[in-house]
């Protein structure tokens, strides 16, 4: 994908098709925006959404990152964070994840689906006991 010019804005067409099925978590699908081509990998963007009949399955865990934003587009997930406990995240809940905090996905409609933003777009993630 070339890249534009310093300052230059440009514009994304991802097909709504475009989810790959191979991805952090077994039981979401995962859709790439384009911003890791764009930026190098410093800027990750994509839409995770729910695979159907599948659960949240995952351990306990903490990334390795500088920045991480989820913005719930439908359905619901409920996380537990550490030192904040569980939340239920609704369509038009916004996350900002602080890097390093540990988490467990709970559960998630059949229908969760969000944005995902993140510096870098490549980053460790980490089992934690």
């Amino acid at each position: 994908m070339p890249r534009p010019a310093r300052g230059a804005s440009s514009t994304i067409s991802v097909p709504p098709d475009s989810f790959e099925k191979d991805g952090l978590r077994p039981f979401f699908d995962y859709r790439p925006l384009g911003l890791k081509e764009l930026t190098d990998g410093k800027v990750g963007a994509q839409v995770i959404r729910a695979k159907p009949g599948q659960h949240a399955d995952a351990p306990r865990h903490s990334h390795a990152l500088e920045f991480q934003f989820i913005y719930v587009l439908r359905g619901w997930a409920i996380f537990d964070y550490e030192g904040y406990g569980e939340h239920k995240l609704v369509a038009g809940s916004a996350v900002y994840q602080p890097p390093g905090i540990s988490h467990k996905e709970i559960d998630h409609s059949e229908d969760f689906e969000a944005l995902e933003i993140t510096l870098p777009a490549d980053f460790e993630t980490k089992e934690v006991k």
